[in-house]
């Protein structure tokens, strides 16, 4: 497999948002939430709708991960490498370029290109790092690194692997229930529980018909310690390789209308990543184009065919 992925449906399903400035302090942070666990434009209704109930969580989750691919084919992907823009209303530049970098077990690199600066947040699987331009001072000697606080070191252990938390779930120690049925934009939903072995709990929302993940909600906590509830939602998937992706990503706090997007543009399977990559990263001017493919041949994104009944 070598094409396209939001791994945590996240990529995406959470990933992107340890990637990005601490939470809720940043309009890229907001969007960022994203993978790629695994990952809309309306809050889950407080109606439930008609909606099938004789699933139980277990068959859902089964669907969900049938629907996305299936697990056999999620396994084969050894690492990826992401090519986008950010889009949001609050940055001052309409489109700021992406490249995220993904590796197994759960190493992870993003870059982020804005007005000319880069901003670098790497994990190595036990460590992690964020470079940041420095700000407001032209005669200043350059970025700064920092070591990710414990907040970040956790949120990156839950979130930077490949795959959705909900493949493989029971070995992996996470606990599904079935919490309610909901409508989504207009969509018919099953409403997931789910707790991760920390004790973290998120709420997935998977669609009725397609079994895709249509929305992902998680609580968030910024630098001063104060909490916000990070909606993020799926759209526009697309198949490469009989692996479906949601290639926009939309988020918002709370019941607000999501304000901010992420355009997943190219994506690259099993492309070899060295684990230097995922080392430290210097302050020394990078020469290289951080936002093009490091190796191999970037592939777009292809239309996905219509769900059948």
């Amino acid at each position: 497999m070598r094409a396209l992925l939001i791994a945590n449906p996240l990529p995406a399903r959470g990933f992107f948002s340890y990637m990005f400035e601490p939470i809720a302090n940043s309009p890229m942070y907001r969007i960022a939430l994203s993978v790629i666990l695994l990952c809309l434009t309306a809050s889950a209704s407080a109606d439930e709708p008609s909606v099938p109930t004789e699933l139980t969580a277990a068959q859902i989750v089964a669907r969900n991960v049938s629907a996305r691919g299936g697990l056999d084919a999620w396994r084969k992907i050894e690492s990826v490498i992401w090519v986008g823009h950010v889009e949001s209303s609050d940055s001052p530049m309409p489109s700021t370029p992406f490249l995220l970098e993904q590796k197994r077990p759960n190493k992870s690199r993003f870059e982020l290109k804005s007005m000319k600066q880069n901003t670098v947040r790497v994990f190595d699987g036990v460590r992690g790092w964020k470079l940041r331009p420095t700000k407001g001072n032209a005669t200043a000697e350059g970025p700064e690194v920092q070591p990710f606080t414990a907040d970040e070191l956790r949120f990156a252990r839950e979130t930077s692997d490949i795959e959705s938390p909900l493949m493989d779930y029971e070995a992996k120690g996470v606990a599904i229930a079935l919490d309610g049925l909901d409508e989504v934009d207009g969509r018919k939903t099953y409403r997931l529980n789910v707790r991760l072995p920390s004790g973290l709990v998120h709420h997935f929302w998977i669609d009725a018909e397609t079994f895709l993940d249509v929305k992902y909600d998680r609580v968030s906590r910024n630098a001063a310690g104060l909490t916000a509830q990070v909606s993020v939602y799926y759209r526009d998937f697309k198949t490469v390789e009989g692996v479906q992706i949601p290639t926009l990503i939309e988020t918002g706090i709370g019941a607000a209308k999501p304000t901010d997007r992420m355009v997943i543009e190219k994506i690259s399977f099993n492309t070899p990543l060295d684990d230097r990559t995922f080392t430290k990263p210097s302050t020394a001017r990078d020469k290289r184009n951080p936002l093009s493919m490091r190796s191999g041949t970037p592939q777009s994104v292809q239309e996905a065919p219509r769900p059948t009944n």
